[in-house]
């Protein structure tokens, strides 16, 4: 279905499991080279053995010399870079209204600077190539989520800005940038199992009040829009947010 993508060489960052490990798993199905990043060498390696085609590359996209790190090893293992997935982040945070500076700190690391320091690391590369940049995000930026940390929110709303902002400057050198927001995706150790595992009556309710679809998406959903944006398919799209959600929220543009 994605021809262009066979051979690309492509970072996913955070993919040892959950959404980034069906990405990595469906540009390797694509014919892709895959670089598998992530901080627990253990998961890596597990998932290494079930993804042809794939390297390891093991290093935190948050600290900003060891993003560095990241890119060149990648760069070394897969001659180069044509796509990377910007895919580290965490919604977990305190509740609404109690933030203190140690909060955004630590939730703008996960959430927001994961992305910017490997970003900012790849571009030689990426504009070598004429390569593709795809962040995850999630619709906690797009508009206020009753419950959702706020920290968690602001940090993937900027993560959209960055995108949006970024694509003039990186399509003037041959490069697209685009996000994708989920809404509630179940994976195994996702904060969904633990609340079915809790209250699976709550979560059916929630679901039935506020999403469209009245479900739960899963990993497929986001890869299979990961792939479109990587590919040729979308060749005239940039700096777009696109919202994979079950139909949650209510504003039309992203």
């Amino acid at each position: 279905m994605y021809s262009d993508l066979n051979n690309k060489k492509v970072l996913v960052t955070g993919s040892s499991s959950g959404i980034g490990l069906e990405i990595a798993k469906n540009f390797s199905k694509a014919g892709s080279i895959i670089a598998l990043n992530g901080r627990n060498i253990d998961r890596l390696n597990k998932a290494a053995k079930n993804i042809y085609n794939s390297k390891i590359v093991h290093g935190d996209v948050e600290d900003p010399k060891m993003a560095k790190k990241i890119v060149i090893k990648t760069a070394s293992l897969l001659n180069g870079i044509d796509i990377l997935v910007c895919n580290v982040g965490s919604g977990k945070s305190v509740k609404p209204g109690i933030e203190n500076y140690l909060d955004w700190q630590t939730s703008f690391k996960k959430n927001f600077f994961s992305a910017t320091n490997i970003i900012e690391a790849s571009k030689k590369y990426l504009v070598k190539t004429k390569g593709n940049i795809i962040c995850i995000s999630s619709i906690c930026g797009a508009e206020y989520i009753t419950g959702a940390p706020i920290t968690y929110s602001v940090a993937k709303s900027a993560l959209n800005s960055y995108v949006k902002m970024n694509s003039k400057i990186l399509g003037q050198k041959g490069v697209r940038i685009n996000a994708i927001a989920p809404g509630n995706i179940f994976f195994k150790g996702s904060v969904w199992e633990k609340e079915i595992r809790k209250n699976r009556k709550a979560v059916i309710n929630n679901l039935n009040s506020n999403v469209a679809l009245k479900k739960l998406g899963h990993p497929k959903n986001i890869a299979e829009i990961c792939l479109f944006l990587a590919s040729a398919k979308s060749d005239f799209v940039t700096g777009s947010v696109w919202i994979a959600d079950g139909g949650q929220v209510k504003q039309l543009n992203t």
